[in-house]
């Protein structure tokens, strides 16, 4: 499916504003916007694929509560083709630790990251259907386990 380059670059652009840096109590109404009920949903190291609008917004909040101030920028994109869009994202905040801290982080609460990343999602009928993410995990987790 060829889709208007305008539109996917308009959903993706609603994408990085509504699902990840918007607010954390608006996700699953975010979520249910722009994905199709039978989105699926691609991270690397996860054992299961996500499916849906609601299982998307749990991954998003719970990859967002250990930072404090997170926000996410485009650096490139999104650049489209057919039916698929791609982008280059960084990520900027500060580590919360406490009740939400990473497993096997010595990093204190207030530390600085930042790590980028990688989307390419699927677009159906005005909503993304597929995403495979490619993040800058293990330089994450180096900035957070100082010692």
């Amino acid at each position: 499916m060829n889709q208007d380059t305008a539109t996917a670059a308009a959903l993706y652009q609603r994408w990085l504003a509504e699902l990840w840096n918007g607010d954390l109590n608006d996700l699953a109404a975010a979520a249910s916007s722009l994905v199709s009920e039978d989105f699926v949903g691609n991270w690397p190291g996860q054992p299961a694929l996500v499916h849906g609008p609601d299982a998307l917004a749990d991954v998003v909040r719970q990859g967002r509560l250990p930072f404090t101030g997170l926000t996410f920028t485009l650096q490139l994109g999104p650049v489209t083709t057919g039916d698929l869009v791609a982008a280059r994202w960084t990520g900027h905040g500060s580590y919360a630790a406490g009740k939400h801290a990473l497993p096997g982080t010595t990093a204190p609460a207030g530390t600085p990251v930042e790590f980028s990343g990688h989307d390419i999602l699927r677009i159906a009928g005005n909503r993304f259907t597929e995403y495979w993410v490619i993040s800058e995990g293990e330089y994450l987790m180096a900035q957070l386990t100082q010692g």
